[in-house]
């Protein structure tokens, strides 16, 4: 069984619903804007960091947000991060850039990524993130994606992740 068919059959088992949408390759945030226009929900921003303690850290959070990163340790309770490498996400997650999703932590059986979810999609009535590859979206309640996550090992700490103020528009 491949990991998408894997990761279907782990959410079913787990009596968890999720509808998923096939759509053209998106890379980022910008490049799925029209798309997220068609799926009502949240959308989500996928930051995989590496503190300089070694910790490897999966951060998602609404798409439309900034990331205030300089904050960000105090909120999660790390040391100074950096975004981690290509390397790395492909080792513990079987994820290349691109397709970066919390449902990834089902590859980590090693508990080496800690996972920190915006209490805003926590909360959501439907989260949008990518089914292990950026071709399609998978829809699910935010409250089955934090339970997706603990069944994996992967317990979320939800918290609000620090945010930069929008730039003023002239």
């Amino acid at each position: 069984m491949d990991n998408e068919a894997r990761l279907y059959a782990e959410l079913e088992a787990r009596g968890i619903a999720f509808r998923v949408v096939e759509h053209h390759a998106v890379f980022t945030v910008d490049e799925s804007r029209e798309l997220n226009a068609s799926l009502p929900g949240a959308h989500t921003k996928n930051l995989f960091l590496k503190d300089n303690g070694g910790q490897f850290w999966l951060v998602t959070v609404p798409g439309e947000i900034r990331v205030d990163l300089k904050s960000l340790p105090v909120a999660i309770g790390s040391k100074r991060l950096s975004f981690a490498k290509a390397e790395d996400l492909l080792r513990l997650l079987a994820l290349t850039p691109g397709s970066v999703t919390p449902l990834g932590t089902m590859n980590d059986t090693s508990g080496e990524v800690r996972v920190v979810l915006d209490s805003e999609l926590a909360d959501a009535a439907t989260v949008w993130v990518h089914p292990l590859r950026n071709t399609a979206s998978l829809g699910l309640a935010g409250s089955d994606l934090v339970k997706a996550l603990a069944g994996w090992g992967h317990e979320p700490a939800i918290t609000e992740i620090p945010r930069l103020a929008e730039a003023p528009s002239t």
